[in-house]
């Protein structure tokens, strides 16, 4: 199980860019961190998620 902002999911094994898509974000308008580290957008697709990780995702939100 992997922790995405509180909530427990099926995740580990998956990429981060599969995460994203399944809970549908916007990969271009989120920033992503396990484990209390920023993981670089370009490395989405790589980057893979283990049981026990804890995934933060931040929408950016524009206002005015």
């Amino acid at each position: 199980m992997v922790k995405v902002n509180g909530e427990s999911f099926e995740m580990d094994g998956r990429s981060v860019a599969f995460m994203l898509d399944s809970l549908k974000y916007d990969r271009t308008r989120v920033a992503v961190e396990i484990n209390e580290e920023i993981v670089p957008r370009s490395t989405y697709e790589n980057t893979i998620l283990k049981n026990g990780d804890t995934v933060e995702v931040v929408s950016f939100v524009g206002g005015g």
